[in-house]
């Protein structure tokens, strides 16, 4: 276990972030491609976007990835999975816009329902995105050093309940102010909040199980005592 800032090399650091990566990504452009709609008693139905089932497997990762790194490695994470949403975003547009052969255009409309999100809806996701996981990784990393690194499920609770606020409150303003009734916007902002917290907080056991085995593996618990806080940096 160490404390120290020494640069080393980890033997599973790249394949968790290649993990991250993939799933930030299939949950941004996969996941509001469909809204649902599932009974859940004694409460009726509740209606989002799928993307909310996969979405928060991304904080899960930001937890792990802090827990056992520390912020500055998952901050070079996270701007990974910045620079794969906006290119992702940037395909999109190009892929949407660009003029259907004849034999593609019936498809057309298809292609533009699932990847013809506005410029609104993305500056809303990318925005929310790197200020509720940095707001994650921060709040994570000075519990550990408050609690001493006892107490893991307060961090991964804290966190999640800070970091999944930030991004709710910045995507649901930015991308539908002024589109719906107010009290509507606050009402599904508030749902999802909910159900992507609900759902970390259900997957803590096996993130206890997966920090434990890469303490144990990398032989590190690092503890971000010296660590600048800029998000603006790529230094580990």
């Amino acid at each position: 276990m160490t404390r120290s800032s020494a640069i080393r090399e980890y033997k599973y650091y790249d394949f968790v972030m290649a993990a991250y990566v993939s799933v930030l990504l299939c949950s941004n452009l996969i996941g509001p491609a469909k809204e649902t709609t599932l009974p859940v008693p004694p409460f009726g139905s509740i209606t989002f976007l799928a993307g909310v089932l996969f979405f928060p497997i991304s904080y899960i990762f930001g937890d792990i990835l802090t827990e056992v790194y520390g912020y500055a490695r998952d901050r070079r994470v996270v701007w990974a999975g910045f620079g794969a949403l906006a290119f992702a975003s940037i395909m999109a547009a190009v892929v949407v816009h660009l003029p259907p052969s004849a034999a593609s255009r019936a498809n057309q409309a298809a292609v533009e329902t699932i990847f013809g999100n506005t410029p609104r809806i993305v500056v809303a996701s990318i925005s929310a995105f790197l200020c509720g996981t940095f707001v994650n990784s921060y709040v994570l990393a000075k519990m550990k050093i408050w609690t001493q690194g006892r107490w893991l499920w307060t961090r991964i609770v804290g966190s999640t309940l800070c970091g999944e606020l930030i991004d709710s409150m910045i995507f649901y303003f930015l991308a539908f102010y002024g589109r719906m009734p107010l009290p509507h916007l606050v009402a599904i902002m508030f749902t999802q909040y909910a159900l992507k917290s609900g759902w970390e907080i259900l997957a803590a056991p096996l993130t206890y199980r997966i920090v434990a085995f890469l303490k144990r593996a990398e032989r590190e618990d690092y503890y971000d005592t010296h660590t600048n806080f800029t998000p603006f940096s790529l230094r580990a």
